[in-house]
């Protein structure tokens, strides 16, 4: 066993190999779902990593949106009239809460409550 794990970390690309600390860490918070079977329409608490940043501009107001992954599922966290949010970077750890929808095949929490982690 312990031969078959040392070759497993040995081929595993640099994105598992993030996505496995992501969703160790994540399993860790307490109250945190995985985005993957948080249930939509309902208030819920996600956590995970910030891996895109982007910032629309929409009829008269901007919104930051924030692609978070937790190593399960994605889903994206949408602020609007913001165009950043101090600390907010690739790789953050955050946590999230708020009520998860669907657009188009998409996950997304508008202006959902959050706090970065260590």
């Amino acid at each position: 066993m312990p031969f078959r794990r040392f070759l497993q970390r040995f081929t595993e690309t640099d994105e598992e190999r993030l996505a496995a600390e992501v969703r160790e860490w994540s399993e860790s918070v307490i109250g945190a779902v995985r985005i993957a079977g948080a249930p939509t329409r309902e208030p819920v608490r996600v956590a995970g990593a910030v891996r895109r940043i982007t910032v629309r501009t929409g009829e008269g107001y901007d919104s930051l949106v924030a692609l978070v992954s937790d190593g399960t599922g994605e889903v994206m966290a949408a602020w609007t009239g913001r165009r950043s949010i101090p600390g907010l970077t690739l790789g953050t750890r955050i946590v999230l809460e708020g009520a998860i929808g669907e657009e188009r095949g998409v996950r997304k929490m508008v202006n959902p409550r959050y706090e970065f982690a260590q």
